[in-house]
């Protein structure tokens, strides 16, 4: 009988210990899913600020050796226009202004024919579509690679965009009381890219950050997020053909961006017909709707 109740006292020992290894092994896989959660987020997140340091540094690297009378030679880029650019600088595709036809009455039909043979060989001349329209703007998909505060202007964003050329640009925004800092880092944005470069207190801007604006709120307009830098922003069945450089005197921009909205189902527009990522998504504003993009 004494037997009997040891054993029975040795079975429930057993299945207490069972349940306290069994629990004890839940804890402990509990505690390496955490652990190897925590440690992917962290590599995860050392990793992007390698990127950014890698890609400030190549940068750096290109500004110094420009500096020095290195050479930059640029990668090659598909132009929609025939336009040459012209040297590049730290590495960067610089893009020539377009030559201007002076302002005189359209010459006659004999005329125009001899114009076009005045080209090498006596080739005809491409003729140029001056249209102002929304094909004359060079908006590309940028990615946001570092941003930080202005030094000396307390509302402005410096950031790095990079919009697919060899190095990223540089962009002076005015976002600082409508995105927080944070929000601004590895950011996907569409970017103007043909506007004449401009200094923003001391700081030289070669480009623009694309916003529904309304006179209370701003909102950055988003791209889904398989876009890639460098993708162009086209509105069919206007055609692209961007300007190298927008001249400012012939107000370009300024008359576009008149049309440049945003629509009732949130999405950016001009006179009615979507912009699109690349000719097939839109880019849209998160909450404003019937505001100008600028």
């Amino acid at each position: 009988m004494a037997s009997t109740a040891a054993f029975v006292e040795l079975e429930q020992g057993a299945k207490v210990i069972s349940q306290l290894i069994a629990q004890n092994l839940k804890k402990f896989d509990q505690a390496k899913a955490l652990f190897t959660r925590n440690q992917l987020q962290r590599l995860d997140g050392e990793n992007k600020q390698l990127t950014i340091d890698v890609k400030t540094l190549q940068h750096q690297l290109i500004e110094l050796e420009t500096a020095a009378g290195i050479k930059q030679v640029p990668k090659p880029v598909v132009s929609c226009t025939p336009t040459p650019t012209s040297t590049p600088a730290s590495g960067i595709i610089t893009e020539a202004p377009k030559k201007e036809a002076p302002s005189t009455p359209a010459p006659s039909e004999p005329k125009k024919a001899k114009e076009q043979k005045k080209g090498k060989g006596g080739a005809a001349a491409a003729p140029v579509d001056d249209t102002i329209d929304v094909g004359r703007l060079d908006m590309r998909v940028g990615r946001i690679i570092k941003c930080e505060k202005h030094p000396d202007a307390d509302a402005l964003y410096v950031e790095q965009i990079d919009v697919g050329e060899s190095a990223p640009r540089t962009v002076v925004s005015g976002l600082v009381r409508h995105v927080p800092l944070d929000q601004m880092q590895n950011r996907l944005v569409v970017v103007l890219c043909n506007l004449k470069p401009a200094k923003m207190r001391g700081v030289e801007s070669r480009a623009m950050v694309m916003c529904a604006s309304s006179p209370d709120k701003v909102e950055i307009m988003e791209v889904p997020a398989d876009s890639k830098p460098g993708t162009p922003v086209v509105c069919p069945p206007y055609t692209h053909r961007p300007d190298e450089q927008l001249n400012p005197k012939k107000k370009i921009w300024e008359t576009v961006a008149e049309d440049l909205k945003v629509s009732a189902e949130g999405f950016a527009e001009w006179k009615g017909q979507p912009l699109l990522i690349g000719s097939e998504s839109k880019m849209t504003a998160p909450t404003l709707r019937g505001v100008h993009v600028k």
